[in-house]
């Protein structure tokens, strides 16, 4: 899976708005066709259009994140957050297709829900009725 950190994460990150330690942050699925722009899609208002949308065992909003863990890493010059995976189970029909997930900061009020980054499945993704869809240990790396 390729990661792709949003310009407005650096940004939030520089000016003390966004804090990993304290803010609640979520992940949604995007629906198929979706393509992502660091530098455009700065909050989730501006990809709430292209969300899955609910039903089959989704929810609009996507999944709260929890487990947070933060890791300074000096062998690869960077600081990694990961958190626990993230699950959907389908009931009563597919969840997808989706080429990825995005995951945002549901903290922040200004700008509202800005998104961290978006995580490319590398094509798309349906998860079958009964099966579940897992986006395993998502992370965040600032180098």
């Amino acid at each position: 899976m390729a990661t792709e950190i949003s310009n407005i994460t650096k940004y939030l990150l520089a000016t003390h708005v966004i804090d990993f330690s304290s803010d609640a942050f979520n992940i949604m699925l995007v629906a198929d066709g979706f393509v992502f722009d660091k530098d455009t899609h700065e909050v989730y208002g501006d990809v709430s259009g292209s969300e899955l949308p609910t039903g089959n065992g989704y929810t609009a909003g996507g999944a709260v994140l929890g487990g947070i863990a933060i890791t300074r890493n000096d062998v690869d010059d960077r600081t990694e957050i990961t958190w626990n995976n993230a699950t959907w189970t389908a009931n009563g029909g597919p969840i997808g297709p989706s080429p990825g997930a995005i995951i945002y900061d549901d903290t922040v009020g200004a700008p509202v829900k800005p998104i961290i980054q978006y995580i490319d499945f590398g094509g798309n993704q349906t998860q079958a009725d009964g099966g579940m869809t897992t986006v395993a240990n998502p992370e965040t790396r600032i180098s």
